[in-house]
């Protein structure tokens, strides 16, 4: 293997690692922000704290609203029903854009990060290709396929085009309406 085929090999292999690990990054994001959004209904509609789903969703909205509690103050409704307060918290919903900004830029990432691979990729294709040719063009006649070592023309005036009527390598009538000589 060529130094340049190892270079390619080495940068498509950090670059998958990058990509796998913008894609669990990502899923980790959306995740924040469907726990916020649910969050945030329950806090708006004042969901029962007791409930098991409740308290599950409060402890997750509580960890992604670490870096953003006294940001704004909670603007309270009054209570519902069951003497629960509910409570528009403009904090959850300031969370929610700087976790989606998060996610779009981590969305712009992986396009990128996939983008250099596909680059990679074809980079290499190209090269077997060349390698391939002249591989191919050293060989000579040698070439498993003895039509690619000389084009149409040149096979034609070495004679060893096919003279089949109807060949696209047969040589044609002189004038319109002459039959084909063979």
């Amino acid at each position: 293997m060529s130094d340049t085929t190892e270079v390619h090999q080495a940068q498509r292999t950090i670059t998958w690692v990058a990509r796998l690990i913008t894609y669990l990054l990502y899923f980790y994001f959306v995740v924040v922000e469907v726990i916020l959004a649910i969050g945030f209904f329950l806090l708006l509609f004042g969901a029962n704290p007791t409930s098991p789903f409740v308290e599950w969703i409060y402890r997750g909205v509580d960890r992604a609203m670490k870096p953003f509690r006294g940001i704004f103050a909670p603007i309270e409704l009054g209570t519902t029903g069951n003497d629960v307060q509910a409570v528009f918290d403009t904090s959850v919903l300031f969370a929610m854009l700087v976790y989606g900004i998060v996610v779009l830029a981590l969305h712009a990432l992986i396009d990128w990060l996939s983008g250099r691979m596909a680059r990679i990729d074809a980079v290499n294709r190209e090269r077997r290709r060349v390698a391939a040719y002249q591989a191919g063009y050293r060989a000579g006649a040698a070439t498993a396929d003895p039509y690619q070592a000389r084009s149409a023309p040149d096979a034609y005036q070495a004679g060893t085009a096919s003279s089949a009527p109807g060949s696209p390598l047969a040589p044609g009538p002189a004038e319109p309406g002459a039959p084909p000589s063979y």
